[in-house]
């Protein structure tokens, strides 16, 4: 018999009938308080050595429809390693083939991090006489908010902000800053060890452990959109951006780098703060040597393509970079990801993977050494 499940960390489907296994039908529950929905993270058991096809019946009246062209889901029978498999978006239905060869299988929108993997992250970085955490506050369901201080503070020294996942569905953000973290904590890495000496890194690996529990696309627990609340955060309903944004002011920002991933593009890209009042020539030309310089060191980010550039004064000043930017006069920067292959340099059995956003993340900081005292 088949059974299909969702009933787990970070899990997101409804499944409307699996009697047939040529015919099993699903659909994606919105985030809580919000209309927003695209992650899905569900099990399939029941079915080895058996030809399935999965319908997703909402996928057209998803957040991002345009991100299914072109997209595949990914699967895995370990929950460790994961490989795409046959998905087809036709009248307005996400269509999942695989023929199973365990008795379970997991599929999922990207390869998942769930609060178990993030609680390990934790751990581990902990082991590091360089690091200190701590918990910033709460978030609605009483999780903390971490934050780990890697480095120490000081008058003399820059202080560099990385957050991620502000949108939990956006798990290739975590696996980025895992990357990020194994290679700033390695005490033979001589770029790592050369920052260390000059500045002190605030990592926030994961902004919405609310919304990541409950397998949400884009919101916490109450609904609201972090990325759209750093202008006036409240305590209540958005104290993810609330406590992060005051640890800011305290420590101050001369770079700030706010991780996540696109649904719709192919392609790694940044996306400045171009419209905020403030902005000017020797910031333009900053943001354009960072990316430059990233691209040099690692291939698979580029500069082609990406977001509309804003017109200066024309920012939505609720968003993070914008926000920080401008109050804090420094470079702030979105980095966003795939959902689905790098175009230019695809890698069909898995596209864009943990294993690739991870040695993106590690390849970050050759970027912040070579514009080190332009930051």
């Amino acid at each position: 018999m088949i059974r299909i499940s969702a009933a787990f960390d970070g899990g997101n489907i409804i499944c409307d009938d699996c009697r047939a296994p040529a015919d099993i039908r699903l659909r994606i529950r919105p985030d809580t308080n919000a209309d927003f929905f695209q992650w899905f993270y569900f099990r399939l058991n029941g079915a080895r050595d058996t030809d399935c096809v999965m319908r997703i019946l909402n996928a057209g009246a998803a957040s991002y429809p345009q991100g299914w062209d072109g997209y595949r889901a990914v699967a895995s029978y370990d929950r460790q390693s994961w490989f795409r498999i046959a998905t087809d978006y036709r009248d307005g239905e996400l269509i999942l083939r695989h023929r199973p060869e365990r008795d379970t299988v997991y599929y999922a929108y990207f390869a998942p991090y769930t609060m178990e993997r993030h609680l390990d992250l934790l751990a581990c970085a902990g082991q590091s006489p360089l690091v200190r955490h701590s918990s910033l506050g709460l978030t609605a369901h009483g999780q903390d908010i971490d934050l780990l201080t890697i480095g120490d503070a000081g008058e003399a020294k820059k202080s560099f902000w990385i957050i991620a996942r502000q949108h939990p569905g956006e798990t290739m953000a975590e696996w980025w800053a895992e990357g990020f973290l194994e290679r700033l904590l390695d005490r033979a890495d001589a770029v790592s060890r050369a920052l260390l000496e000059n500045a002190c890194f605030y990592v926030v690996p994961n902004m919405n452990p609310d919304g990541s529990r409950l397998g949400h696309l884009r919101t916490n627990a109450a609904g609201a959109n972090l990325n759209r609340e750093w202008d006036a955060p409240d305590p209540e309903r958005s104290p993810e951006v609330y406590h992060v944004r005051a640890k800011m002011r305290e420590s101050g920002v001369n770079l700030c780098l706010d991780v996540h991933g696109d649904e719709a593009l192919p392609y790694n890209f940044i996306a400045g703060a171009h419209g905020i009042p403030s902005w000017n020539a020797t910031r333009d030309r900053l943001l354009t040597d960072f990316k430059r310089s990233w691209q040099q060191v690692n291939p698979d980010f580029q500069t082609q393509h990406g977001y509309p550039i804003a017109r200066k004064g024309k920012a939505n000043m609720s968003i993070c970079v914008n926000h920080v930017s401008e109050y804090f006069g420094c470079l702030a920067m979105t980095l966003e990801m795939p959902f689905k292959d790098t175009a230019d340099r695809p890698f069909p059995e898995v596209g864009w993977s943990p294993e690739r956003a991870k040695r993106l993340g590690a390849s970050v900081l050759d970027v912040i050494y070579r514009l080190f005292d332009r930051l």
